[in-house]
C-alpha cells in the first residue's frame, strides 16, 4: 500500500508536466522494495485520477464545449463564442483519432515491447531536445481559435507517440503546438482537453481488465484505488501551478530535467546498477 501511495503521488506530480509520468512510474519501480515494473495496467488506471482532476479544473470550459457541440448538432442558433467552442469540440474528436487507432491496433505490441528502460531513457532525452527546440522556435502568436483540422490531426499524431513511455503526452502535444505557432498557454490548454478522451478510455479499459483478472496486476484493486485518489489530489494542484507557470516561463527547466534523468538512467543501465 505504501508503494501504491508513493506511485500515486509521483503520477499526480508528473502527469501534466512534460516529463512523462509513465517513464517515472517505470523507472521508480526499480527502486521500490518490490523492485518490479508496476505495469501498464496500474499506470493507466491511475491516470483516471489525474484526468478527473482535469475535468474538475476545466469544468466550466468543458460544460461550454459540450453545450455548444449539442446546440450545433441540433442546428440551434448560437453566438460566435459558441461557434468557437463547438469547433473546439470537433478538434478534440479529430485530435483523438490517431491515438485511438494506434492504441487499438498496436496495444499488445506496445505493452510487451515498450517497457525497456533503454528505450524510456532514450526517449526522455530525444523528446526533451525536441520540446526545447520547438518551444524556442515557436511563432508564439496562435490561439485555440486558430485550430484547423490539419493542426488537430498533427496534435493527435504527437499525442499518439505518448504510447511509448518516456515521450510524455503533454510534452509531445505541447511541442507540436509550439512548432505550429501556438502560444504556450494555448498549447497547454488544448493538450489537457485533448487528453481527456484518450486517457479516460484507456483507463476504463484497463480497469475493466483488472476487475475481470485481478491477479494480472502488480497491485490489488484497493491499492490501485488509493493510488488513483492520491494522483487526483496531487494532479489538481499541479494543473493550477502549471497554468500560471507557463504564462511567464519557458519549458526549458523540464527539458534540462528530462535530459539529466535520461542520462542518469542510461548510466545506471550501462553499469548494471539496474536492469532494463
Amino acid at each position: 500500500m505504501l508503494e501504491a501511495i508513493f506511485l500515486g503521488i509521483i503520477q499526480g506530480l508528473t502527469e501534466f508536466l512534460p516529463i512523462s509520468s509513465s517513464a517515472h512510474i517505470r523507472i521508480l519501480g526499480e527502486f521500490l522494495p518490490s523492485a518490479q515494473d508496476p505495469g501498464a495496467t496500474f499506470t493507466a488506471i491511475m491516470q483516471i485520477g489525474t484526468e478527473i482532476a482535469v475535468l474538475i479544473f476545466f469544468r466550466n470550459d468543458i460544460v461550454r464545449i459540450v453545450r455548444a457541440a449539442i446546440n450545433y448538432s441540433l442546428r440551434r442558433k448560437t453566438s460566435s463564442e459558441s461557434d468557437y467552442e463547438s469547433k473546439l469540440a470537433l478538434m478534440i474528436v479529430i485530435g483523438s483519432l490517431p491515438i485511438f487507432i494506434a492504441g487499438f491496433l498496436a496495444q499488445d505490441y506496445i505493452r510487451n515491447n515498450f517497457r525497456s528502460l533503454w528505450l524510456i531513457a532514450s526517449t526522455l532525452i530525444v523528446f526533451g531536445l525536441f520540446l526545447g527546440i520547438a518551444d524556442h522556435r515557436g511563432r508564439k502568436d496562435r490561439n485555440l481559435e486558430d485550430l484547423t483540422v490539419r493542426h488537430g490531426l498533427a496534435y493527435g499524431v504527437a499525442q499518439s507517440l505518448a504510447l511509448i513511455p518516456g515521450v510524455s503526452r503533454s510534452g509531445a502535444t505541447i511541442a507540436m503546438g509550439r512548432l505550429l505557432g501556438y502560444r504556450r498557454e494555448a498549447a497547454l490548454r488544448y493538450s489537457f482537453l485533448l487528453a481527456i478522451p484518450a486517457v479516460l478510455g484507456s483507463g476504463a479499459y484497463e480497469l475493466l481488465q483488472a476487475i475481470q483478472e485481478p491477479t494480472s496486476t502488480v497491485f490489488s484493486l484497493s491499492e490501485t484505488f488509493v493510488a488513483t485518489v492520491i494522483a487526483f489530489i496531487t494532479g489538481y494542484a499541479v494543473i493550477a501551478w502549471l497554468m500560471k507557470f507557463v504564462q511567464t516561463k519557458s519549458f526549458m527547466p523540464f527539458v534540462i530535467y528530462r535530459i539529466t534523468l535520461g542520462t542518469i538512467v542510461l548510466a545506471l543501465l550501462a553499469t548494471g546498477a539496474i536492469s532494463a
